[in-house]
């Protein structure tokens, strides 16, 4: 071992792997020392605006007083509208793709375009609702808002959807089969079961990934000064005001940009916290 050791290979190998190792911690380093920069500076600018106005009191004109109830009311809206639409569609395709398609041609297909949604920019998907929606009302709304971010989740749900059920041993489904049970029941009572926790984390990624989506809301939703419960009109979100008031030259906008956003990043912090213990079966089972 002593006569290993001392040979100039062995002794070029290690100084590449001490040479290898230090660049990687080094790059490793350098990309999380400006992530907490960037969670410094947010943590540091969004709290002095935090106050319970904020969350009682509507976006305020230049100046004024006010919060960000109508905003944050607004992004609670279509979040939710938009994982009642893509849920169940992304489900369903992960179900075909996974149960009854596994090797089909159309499972391919759907699993290629699948592939690009995922890595579409938002702004796409934006415009693409903006024409066939928005121009055809001619107005922005609510709807087309929640129909622009529910493109964004269905393939971030299809893909962990399809990913669980394929997770499931087959075993589960032969003996579900061999007592009689049809196989509709075998992959609502033994499938979903078996990957409820796995399918649920697909969903929190899903909310997570659209919580901070402003382009496609641009285009969709647009903005609404006021609090609205009409689903047919502009309606306020969070990113979208952020993006306002951080380009508006009025220091009370700028201050509760800032709060806006630390907001979104403790939502998303949190569901990635969730979703991790969820893929870790910790709090399902």
């Amino acid at each position: 071992m002593a006569t290993v050791a001392a040979t100039p290979r062995y002794a070029r190998r290690r100084r590449g792997n001490h040479i290898a190792t230090a660049l990687s911690i080094g790059a490793a380093a350098f990309g999380l020392s400006w992530l907490v920069l960037i969670l410094l500076v947010l943590v540091v600018k969004g709290v002095g605006g935090l106050s319970l106005g904020v969350f009682t009191e509507m976006t305020p004109p230049p100046g004024g007083v006010g919060g960000l109830l109508n905003p944050i009311m607004g992004s609670l809206i279509l979040t939710v509208l938009a994982v009642i639409f893509g849920t169940p569609l992304g489900i369903l395709a992960g179900t075909y793709m996974a149960e009854y398609g596994r090797h089909s041609k159309l499972t391919m297909v759907v699993r290629f375009i699948n592939d690009i949604l995922l890595s579409a920019p938002s702004i796409v998907i934006g415009l693409f609702v903006y024409e066939i929606m928005v121009a055809t009302m001619g107005h922005f709304s609510a709807w087309a808002g929640s129909v622009a971010l529910a493109i964004i989740v269905i393939p971030v749900v299809v893909r962990t959807t399809e990913d669980m059920l394929l997770l499931v041993p087959n075993t589960l489904r032969e003996a579900s089969v061999a007592l009689g049970i049809p196989r509709w029941l075998v992959i609502r009572d033994i499938a979903y079961r078996a990957a409820r926790a796995g399918m649920i984390t697909g969903v929190l990624l899903a909310i997570a990934r659209i919580t901070g989506e402003t382009a496609p809301l641009l285009f969709t939703a647009l903005n609404n000064q006021f609090f609205s419960w009409n689903l047919n009109a502009p309606m306020a979100s969070l990113p979208v005001v952020i993006f306002q008031f951080a380009l508006s030259p009025y220091a009370d906008w700028q201050q509760l940009a800032w709060t806006g956003a630390l907001l979104i990043t403790v939502t998303v912090l949190g569901l990635s916290i969730l979703a991790r213990m969820l893929a870790s079966k910790k709090v399902l089972t």
